[in-house]
């Protein structure tokens, strides 16, 4: 059991759309990640996802409204909504959803990451 320093894992990358692996348990992954501009269109069948904004802000563009998200706030995303992750500004999210999910869902592409580092 150790703990995790968020500030430090978030340092130690730079890259955009790329989240790396901080934690693990009952079958979800711990994730962080650092968005910059526009993610694709996508949606995941069997999996909700939360984003949980550390720093920056978000917006979570749905196909009838967008959704503002501000540091300490979270929009969780239930399984089966289209969804699309924006960024105008560098922004820093902590991700909580099951460790069977691909980022890009079912829309796969340059963006998508299947074998997520583990820091």
């Amino acid at each position: 059991m150790n703990k995790v320093n968020l500030k430090d894992k978030l340092d130690s990358f730079s890259e955009h759309w790329s989240p790396k692996i901080v934690g693990e348990l009952n079958g979800q992954h711990v994730k962080l990640a650092k968005f910059k501009g526009e993610f694709a269109w996508h949606k995941h069948d069997n999996e909700d996802e939360l984003f949980y904004v550390l720093k920056g802000t978000l917006r979570m563009e749905f196909r009838d409204k967008s959704v503002i998200v501000n540091e300490n706030e979270f929009i969780i995303v239930p399984k089966g909504i289209e969804h699309k992750p924006l960024a105008d500004n560098e922004v820093s999210v902590m991700l909580f959803e099951p460790n069977t999910t691909i980022n890009t869902g079912n829309n796969p592409g340059e963006l998508t990451q299947k074998d997520l580092d583990k820091i």
